[in-house]
């Protein structure tokens, strides 16, 4: 199984802040949604033979916080979509011009930024890369809502829009199983059961 984690909670999440690039740590709120996923990552007992992640601070971190005996492996082709010059706006104050772009065209990038397009074509080689293991053992991989969608989209065979049309909340989970007879989607946007408040900073 290909088991996708979306990482916890930074400032720029907390403030409605679009966050590609840009390289914040998590939370504290971040750091209790990570160790919360631990016990989902492991659903079922079976033991994950990997760890990948993006290359950004919110993603490693995140994948430490699962608590897995494996060394974590970074692999640029999970990284964020890259905003250009709209990284570190407000969602709010993203012009609609823009959006409506965005929406109507997979290939339209932000200015200096990166298009779904080109994030969807390499996250189908990182996926289909990974098929083969996954087949045979749970292969988990920490990145963000734009690869994840992505990764969603190669497993439905659907085109690169389909981004616009999922909901994928902070630390959540997705799995694809893989096979000789192509993806299937299992699971899509898991979150772990409400544990009650998090711990203080001393907790």
């Amino acid at each position: 199984m290909l088991v996708l984690v979306r990482h916890g909670q930074t400032a720029a999440n907390a403030e409605g802040r679009l966050q590609g690039r840009t390289d914040p740590p998590l939370t504290h709120v971040g750091r209790g949604q990570a160790r919360a996923l631990a016990s989902m990552v492991c659903r079922g007992g079976s033991a994950p033979v990997r760890l990948l992640s993006s290359p950004l601070t919110r993603a490693r971190e995140t994948a430490a916080a699962l608590g897995l005996s494996l060394s974590v492996e970074v692999d640029e082709r999970w990284v964020e979509l890259d905003y250009g010059e709209l990284d570190g706006r407000r969602v709010a104050e993203v012009p609609s011009e823009a959006w409506d772009a965005w929406r109507a065209d997979a290939s339209w990038a932000p200015p200096g930024g990166e298009s779904l397009a080109a994030v969807g074509e390499r996250v189908r080689r990182a996926c289909q890369a990974l098929a083969r293991e996954a087949a045979e053992a749970d292969v988990v991989v920490v990145s963000h809502v734009s690869p994840i969608k992505a990764a969603a989209a190669w497993a439905l065979g659907a085109g690169d829009g389909m981004a616009w049309r999922m909901h994928l909340d902070l630390a959540s989970v997705c799995r694809i199983r893989t096979g000789p007879r192509g993806p299937v989607l299992v699971s899509f946007n898991e979150l772990p059961a409400p544990a009650g408040p998090l711990p203080g900073p001393g907790g």
